[in-house]
């Protein structure tokens, strides 16, 4: 599969005169992931793209919320059949779903994010989500009182292990001897959209010591941070920024930018500029980071910026490599 790496604007596409040119009328279509469109996490990230795209454009869009992991396929060959282009699938539960549809329809375009699908008419993005929780494990272990920190996954997939991991490595480059609780919250989509029990894993790893909780785990995540706030404590929220949730009860979040990744596959298509391929976008493309606004500036001490920009600045020089747990299904600390 031929590689590219797309550069993100918050909100500005660049094209080329030739390319402003071949403006297309285009039908796009979004399938999100089972954790639904208003998760505040990874899929209203995607959500919040298509309205920026479809503000600035006046195209308007279709999508579609599946309620279980068998919804997905039917979606997207329903919008194939009905002539939507581009079709984007918001999640890598979908990578087999889009597989069989992209196949049966070659003349559409397809995006799909967080899973890599090798066929001619399927751009596939990606994100180094390990870098961006490295740097969020780092300010975890700073904040920490207790020694110990805890994560809180959805689905138990290697995506998912890949976030646990950056995190504990990030969290053992300050203090190699922290402790790192870990639980998933199960085996299917439904792992994240359930509040009651992402409150009640945090809980358990609150119980055990940990005074920080990073989740990973969409919907599910906000049981974590309601737990966090309910105790005093502090949650890490992921993908979108949740630090307006609990102001002073969340230290940070990991920002994954499919909002972004989302609103530049759609101008592209609406640009006449649809790239199938590869895109991976880590800390150096902005693809990932974390975030720091009025809600949480309290909690984030000069030591800890400074700390946390020179762990970015390493990773992103080379000079420090975060596993990937995807390399090798493995996590090394």
């Amino acid at each position: 599969m031929r590689k590219h790496v797309l550069a993100l604007a918050a909100a500005t596409m660049l094209v080329g005169p030739a390319a402003a040119l071949a403006q297309e009328a285009i039908m796009p279509a979004l399938v999100y992931g089972t954790g639904g469109k208003f998760d505040r996490s990874f899929n209203e990230a995607a959500y919040s793209g298509a309205e920026m795209f479809s503000m600035e454009t006046g195209i308007a869009y279709r999508d579609f919320e599946p309620q279980n992991d068998t919804q997905g396929e039917q979606a997207l060959r329903d919008f194939a059949e009905r002539g939507f282009n581009p079709i984007i699938a918001i999640s890598f539960t979908w990578e087999q779903a889009m597989q069989t549809v992209a196949a049966e329809f070659p003349d559409t375009d397809f995006v799909i994010i967080d899973a890599v699908v090798d066929l001619p008419n399927v751009h596939s993005i990606t994100f180094k989500e390990q870098e961006g929780s490295y740097l969020v494990g780092v300010l975890a272990a700073m904040a920490s009182q207790t020694g110990t920190v805890g994560f809180v996954g959805g689905m138990d997939v290697p995506l998912i292990r890949r976030f646990e991991c950056g995190y504990a490595e990030g969290a053992r480059s300050v203090s190699p001897d922290i402790t790192v609780l870990q639980n998933m919250t199960g085996t299917t989509g439904a792992a994240f959209n359930d509040p009651v029990r992402g409150a009640e894993l945090a809980n358990a790893q609150f119980d055990q010591g940990a005074d920080v909780v990073f989740h990973a785990a969409g919907g599910t995540g906000i049981g974590v941070l309601q737990a966090a706030a309910d105790r005093g404590l502090l949650g890490i929220g992921v993908d979108s920024n949740q630090n307006y949730l609990h102001p002073g009860n969340v230290l940070t979040s990991m920002v994954k930018r499919v909002d972004v990744a989302v609103y530049n596959a759609l101008m592209e298509s609406h640009h006449g500029a649809f790239m199938p391929g590869l895109t991976v976008l880590g800390l150096a493309e902005g693809g990932v980071g974390w975030a720091l606004d009025e809600y949480n500036m309290p909690l984030i001490t000069p030591e800890m910026t400074e700390a946390v920009n020179a762990a970015e600045q390493a990773i992103i020089s080379g000079d420090v490599v975060v596993h990937d747990y995807l390399a090798d299904n493995a996590c090394p600390v």
